[in-house]
């Protein structure tokens, strides 16, 4: 008896394991709708992509963000952590293809700086993985290659800096920080209120933790948006995520939420992402995807 019962336990862990494999590249458009624009605004369509952590030879990958221009957003943000090996440089970009032809801004996250490296997955419901600056004992990706990339089109990087975009006639600030998971961030450099005549401030962030989210909230920005948690990656089904490697609550590792900084408040998204860590290529009740956030008039616009 306790032989047919632990046969069908290892059974049940053999079919959960292939499932997160599996789901690792159910890739997904998740579409959801904000209202922070002033009244009388028209929509305003924003591709929110995050964490692909693409390596070479992933084709289902690949494929998917190819056809992310297809979707034909207004505006793109991309919350970093865009490859996972040196040599996924060449393909990332011909995936996104066409959307760098789009308005949009660009964070890094620690996979911009460095390769991934194998770590025991059950770490990260210990503890953080946080780093004060770049790992040692990881290899370097081409970060500036990256980074003159990404620009070469209507990207704007806006590690450390503000841009402004208008788009539609609304007059959107984007802020944004370089990686708060490295302790590479230093709001300071773009804090204050938003300038004058913005008609919506975004504040944008690879690894959503308090310190810089609390900063964005209290300056008065409406919209944050971060990656970096990968929705929890291994989610238990009716519960949600166990961590978001990072000080931000696992009920908001991913979607849509209300953030509060003491008496301010604003909408925070938080992409699932793509892609995983090539050492953990599995998900499980969270689906790989991007967002596609429609921007609307809010009530008190």
């Amino acid at each position: 008896m306790i032989g047919k019962v632990t046969g069908r336990l290892a059974l049940a862990g053999a079919a959960c394991v292939a499932y997160g494999f599996a789901e690792a590249r159910a890739f997904r458009v998740r579409r959801v709708s904000v209202p922070v624009l002033p009244a009388g605004s028209e929509k305003l369509r924003v591709l929110h992509v995050s964490d692909i952590h693409l390596t070479r030879g992933q084709h289902a990958k690949h494929r998917f963000v190819s056809a992310l221009a297809g979707l034909e957003p207004d505006l793109v943000v991309n919350t970093g952590d865009n490859i996972a090996h040196a040599n996924a440089l060449e393909p990332l970009l011909r995936a996104y293809g066409r959307l760098l032809d789009v308005p949009g801004v660009f964070v890094f996250g620690s996979n911009d700086y460095t390769a991934p490296k194998f770590t025991n997955p059950l770490s990260y419901l210990a503890r953080s993985t946080s780093h004060h600056g770049l790992p040692e004992d990881r290899e370097h990706l081409p970060t500036q290659e990256l980074r003159a990339a990404l620009a070469s089109g209507a990207w704007q990087d806006i590690n450390e800096q503000r841009a402004t975009i208008e788009v539609r006639g609304v007059r959107l600030e984007f802020r944004g920080t370089d990686d708060p998971h490295l302790h590479h961030d230093d709001y300071a450099k773009v804090a204050g209120r938003p300038a004058k005549g913005t008609d919506l401030a975004i504040g944008v962030t690879h690894a959503p933790y308090a310190r810089v989210l609390d900063a964005m909230a209290v300056d008065g920005l409406p919209l944050l948006l971060a990656g970096h948690t990968h929705g929890g990656q291994v989610c238990l089904p009716w519960w949600g995520a166990l961590t978001t490697n990072c000080d931000l609550p696992p009920a908001q590792a991913k979607g849509l939420s209300r953030y509060h900084a003491g008496d301010h408040t604003s909408w925070l998204h938080v992409s699932a992402g793509v892609g995983t860590s090539p050492f953990a290529p599995y998900r499980f009740a969270c689906p790989p995807e991007v967002t596609l956030l429609t921007l609307t008039p809010g009530p008190n616009g």
